[in-house]
This record gives C-alpha cells, structure tokens and sequence, in this order.
C-alpha cells in the first residue's frame, strides 16, 4: 500500500489565499508563498493551487502566481483553473507546476484529456470532477462545472472511469454538498469514484476534524488528502495530521 499524501490547497482570487463555503461567501485567507513555504515546512506532501475565478472570467491562469508559489517550495504543485488547452498547460508546466488540474474543459472537450496525457504524461493530468448529488444520476452525482454553477447533466462515476480511459493520472473529486463546511469529506461520493478506478483519487472538500482525514483514507479510499480551510486558519497542522493518521495505523510519510 503506499503511503497517504496530504496536501494542502490554496484557492487563489486576486493574488490572495481565499476560503469560503459551498464556493461562495469568500474571505481572504493569506499570502500564497507564504502559506506555501509553511506547508512544505511543517511536511506537505504535494500542494494545489486553484484559481477559483479563472473559468468565470473566461481567462487563463496567472502565471505569476504560479512562479511565486513554485519558487519557494520543492514538493509538486498542482495547478487549476482556467486550463483551457495543451498551451495553457505547457505555459503552467512552464511556470513551475509539476501537473495541472483541468474540469470544465474536460468536460466540454474529452479529447482534451487524451491529447493532453499523450503531449505532456498521464502522470501530469489531474481532472478534477466537481459533484453534487442528484438523483437523476445513476451514481446519485452530477458533475458540475464553472466553478459549481453549471450542472452537465453528466454521471460523476460514469465519468470518472472515462477520465481514466482516455489517460488521466489523478482524479480530484470536490463534494459541492461539503466545500468549506468542515463538516467532514463526502465519504459516499469519494468512496463511489475511487471504487470505479484504479488511479489515485484525492479526498477533498469539507475536512474539519482529524477524524475526517482518517475517514477519508480508510473509508473512503482516497490516496491523498486536500484539504485548505483547517490548514490555512490554523485549526490543524500537517504535522498533527499526519502523526494522527500514523496513529490509527494508516501509512505517511513522516
């Protein structure tokens, strides 16, 4: 089995850190670089940044931000938000990211993932699969996009095993349902996309708890845990995670 990651995220508006709950009612949260070198100090795994307005405004990644963040750390940095092509993700690669997280291109464009795991690795695309629950669906997930304000009419667990099928090496699936609330992961939709796949799935949306973390790993089977808000306003340390979850038996990278 290998080790569970942790890795912190930092949703990004305006060059600031920023948190919120079910994807509005932002608040700023801090310096990215300086969240960043924290997080690599006190043990990250890997870090994410999200450029949450990107889709929205019909835009690409601020590379700047990217180079800021890149530059202070050594763990790989996933970056998201705006990733509209095989340019945009050469430009983030680029800029210091070692993958890049795509959704609502990958969405209106499959192919998009092919063509992007031929060029670049399989290794170097996440697709991130935002979800709420809708009993429409046959897994009881809809997937939504732009930034969780358009549903797709698409299966989240149908779409999952596509992503893997066309060549995707990390899938990040965000419960709509639990974003910010620290209410705990959505344990039935993480567990409902990493038993459809064989790639590592990455926990993420509503961690509040040290419980959550080990919910996340143990029941719902995810191989890397996100989280932002815990981490971010100090309620929790990456430390305090990770010795927890050594603790209850589940392997990290101490």
């Amino acid at each position: 089995m290998t080790p569970v990651k942790i890795m912190p995220c930092l949703d990004m508006k305006d060059g600031r850190v920023v948190k919120g709950i079910h994807f509005v009612d932002l608040r700023d949260a801090g310096d990215p670089a300086e969240h960043a070198a924290l997080y690599q100090q006190e043990g990250a795994d890997e870090l994410a940044m999200l450029d949450i307005a990107a889709t929205l405004e019909n835009r690409t990644t601020r590379l700047t931000w990217v180079r800021k963040v890149a530059a202070v750390i050594r763990i790989p940095l996933t970056v998201g938000g705006g990733i509209g092509g095989c340019e945009d993700i050469d430009q983030v690669l680029q800029a210091g990211a070692a993958r890049v997280s795509m959704n609502s291109a990958a969405v209106s464009d499959p192919g998009l993932i092919d063509r992007a795991a031929r060029r670049f690795g399989s290794e170097t695309i996440t697709i991130a699969i935002d979800g709420r629950r809708s009993e429409a669906m046959p897994s009881g997930f809809e997937v939504v996009v732009a930034g969780g304000t358009r549903p797709t009419g698409r299966d989240a667990v149908a779409w999952a095993r596509e992503c893997e099928q066309r060549g995707a090496g990390v899938l990040l699936p965000t419960s709509m349902d639990g974003d910010g609330t620290r209410a705990g992961y959505d344990i039935p939709f993480t567990r409902a996309i990493a038993d459809a796949v064989r790639l590592p799935v990455v926990a993420s949306g509503g961690a509040g708890t040290l419980e959550h973390f080990y919910a996340a790993a143990v029941e719902g089977r995810a191989r890397i845990l996100l989280a932002a808000s815990v981490f971010h306003f100090r309620t929790l340390t990456i430390r305090q995670v990770k010795e927890y979850l050594a603790g209850r038996g589940v392997e990290v990278i101490l």
